[in-house]
């Protein structure tokens, strides 16, 4: 799991049929602070995140088509949940 903070969405003119109707963010790692690490990573919103949320990412292909719910869909990292409190 990833923890990170959405910055951004994506928008694309052509992609696979099966990302219709799927958002794409663009989220800023963070460490287990809640600091930026300066990486970042782009994974499918499974839960309605928004702009400044803090997110986990599950980043490993099959279980982020599990999540999905489709063998063959081309995805690997998906947002599975948004963090109401960080303790840090």
């Amino acid at each position: 799991m990833i923890l990170a903070r959405v910055c951004g969405r994506l928008v694309s003119t052509i992609h696979h049929p099966s990302m219709t109707g799927r958002t794409l963010l663009v989220l800023d790692k963070l460490d287990a602070r809640g600091e930026p690490t300066g990486g970042y990573v782009i994974a499918v919103d499974a839960v309605g995140a928004g702009a400044g949320e803090t997110v986990l990412v599950l980043d490993e292909g099959n279980g982020a088509r599990q999540v999905l719910g489709g063998a063959d869909l081309p995805v690997r990292s998906v947002v599975v949940g948004i963090v109401d409190d960080h303790p840090l």
